[in-house]
């Protein structure tokens, strides 16, 4: 290689000092999303330029309908708390008896209220639908959105419980478990829930330093990071998806689940970054491995992308007993910044008895801990554990979500079931597959119709465009001299453009995640062009090299 003819496509200036491709090599131990802080600083330092971060997989849309019912909700639920004394700006708790008759008073009078015929239709729902006693019903709303209380029962209140269990039981198991019952605790996000089941399963004896857990690769990299931290140190397992086959999972991979020394399997249904779901038939594999092979192994499913995939399928419909679901709202509501999320655990459920079963000396020690906040600490479940070591036990009388967030994902919640919502529903999904069909054309890829893909994100191999677009020759370069991150690092300092390289998410190397909830459609046909030209100003690096 003539050194001499060297390019600056991979050599620019980055807080004050001159960066290049051996200084960038440092960024490959750092997560994707510290990465994109890099990339976005860089990007937006070009006054001439629009910056274009397709990086973060914060959607740029938002549900209005449940909002609007929300702060409708919150002028009501204050309206009921008014008083007449001496102190102004003052009111006190609102009173429980006749206030679904005062509600209804109040929407007679306010009929045009925002997102009033959808609150109504969620009150009649609840007591129509849910056998909800209307004065308890409407008094949670409304003392919900105040938040005048610590969360009571701290876990998740008790109707916010039902509507949220009726949503799950829809639209993650497609139905299938209407009479199953699971456990909900709402928790700050699908990262609460994540981190608090992390700690609770070790905090109870269930996964200790050192154990093997497996991890479904490519995965959100947390899952990747938090067992490597000194507080788990766990030994990771990959279960690698094939990208030849939509990304699903090989048999090969999956029966690694059959080694008993695994106590656990963490999984992203639908996949970030590869966006499928796990079909049918591998959720089944994976149930009669559990069954028959691995009976103690702990699932746990983070869900987020389900509502993307129509009749999507939960592994937690599958195999209930062994899975702890998480979910978030944030996605397709359009609400990262509410930090609403839940973790669901089928009520007769493998976990329990896997800590019942536990030595006798690490019974005591649980016992022991938990011996402050209940009468019965030994049968304490799992779900309430997770509740009291969110807050290290001690504080487990201040623990829980905040009401006016349970409340709107109530509101949330009943939105997707009652709400003439398949115009919102069923746009952000068209929305969505417009977004990657541009990418791809713009990319001159060809892409097929997958009833699996959420279309959420999209993964690009670099190398296979390299090769089609030019030779093999070129793409072997490119794969001796640079990588997935020089080339990212160079699209934000060329172009303006943030996606993140895909092996922070543990994808191959050469592959970048670019995330299609962001932007407009026609950023992404820029993106695309802009991707290429990036690739051509390599190629005539690697001409100028020969």
């Amino acid at each position: 290689m003539k050194g001499t003819k060297r390019t600056t496509l991979y050599k620019f200036r980055f807080d004050g000092e001159t960066m290049d491709y051996k200084e960038l090599k440092s960024y490959m131990e750092l997560s994707p999303f510290e990465v994109q802080f890099a990339l976005t600083n860089i990007a937006g330092n070009f006054l001439d330029r629009t910056l274009l971060n397709a990086g973060r997989g914060n959607p740029n849309w938002i549900a209005t309908t449940p909002r609007q019912a929300f702060f409708t909700l919150g002028n009501f639920a204050v309206l009921e708390s008014k008083c007449d004394c001496e102190y102004i700006h003052t009111g006190f708790h609102p009173e429980k008896t006749g206030i679904y008759n005062n509600f209804k008073q109040f929407a007679k009078a306010n009929p045009d209220a925002p997102g009033m015929k959808f609150l109504e239709s969620s009150v009649e729902y609840g007591i129509n639908q849910l056998g909800f006693e209307p004065d308890s019903w409407v008094y949670e709303l409304s003392t919900g959105s105040i938040g005048d209380f610590y969360p009571e029962p701290d876990r998740i209140l008790p109707h916010v419980e039902q509507v949220v269990h009726k949503f799950l039981i829809e639209f993650l198991c497609n139905n299938k478990e209407k009479k199953c019952k699971y456990d909900l605790f709402a928790t700050e996000g699908g990262t609460g829930g994540i981190i608090y089941v992390f700690n609770s399963l070790m905090e109870n004896k269930l996964i200790k330093k050192g154990d093997k857990i497996a991890i479904a690769s490519p995965i959100f990299s947390p899952y990747l990071e938090i067992p490597r931290l000194n507080d788990y140190d766990l030994v990771e397992v990959e279960i690698m998806a094939d990208p030849d086959d939509d990304w699903q999972y090989p048999d090969s991979e999956l029966e690694k689940l059959k080694d008993p020394s695994i106590k656990a399997f963490f999984v992203v249904n639908p996949g970030n970054p590869q966006a499928r779901a796990i079909s049918n038939a591998k959720i089944k594999l994976i149930a009669d491995i559990v069954k028959n092979d691995n009976p103690e192994l702990i699932i746990i499913s983070d869900d987020v992308y389900a509502t993307f995939v129509e009749n999507f399928h939960s592994i937690m419909a599958e195999i209930p007993s062994n899975t702890i679901c998480v979910y978030s709202f944030s996605k397709h509501m359009g609400c990262t910044g509410w930090r609403l999320g839940v973790v669901a655990i089928y009520e007769n459920n493998r976990i329990d008895e896997m800590i019942r079963n536990l030595p006798e000396s690490e019974r005591a020690d649980l016992i022991n801990r938990y011996e402050s906040i209940s009468l019965d600490p030994e049968n304490m479940k799992f779900i309430d554990r997770l509740v009291a070591d969110s807050r290290s036990v001690a504080l487990n009388h201040t623990a829980g979500l905040s009401l006016p967030q349970q409340t709107q994902m109530a509101l949330f919640s009943l939105f997707f079931m009652i709400e003439d919502n398949v115009n919102y529903i069923e746009g952000t999904k068209k929305a969505l597959n417009k977004r990657i069909h541009v990418l791809y054309n713009a990319l001159d890829l060809p892409l097929d119709y997958d009833r699996t893909a959420t279309n959420y994100y999209a993964v690009i191999d670099l190398l296979k465009i390299a090769e089609n677009r030019y030779n093999h020759s070129f793409a072997k370069w490119m794969e001796q001299n640079y990588n997935s991150v020089s080339f990212v690092f160079a699209l934000a300092d060329k172009e303006s453009v943030v996606i993140l390289p895909g092996s922070g998410f543990d994808a191959p190397g050469w592959t970048v995640r670019v995330s299609l909830a962001n932007l407009r459609y026609e950023a992404y046909e820029e993106i695309g062009k802009k991707m290429l030209e990036t690739l051509d100003a390599a190629y005539k690096d690697y001409e100028l090299n020969q």
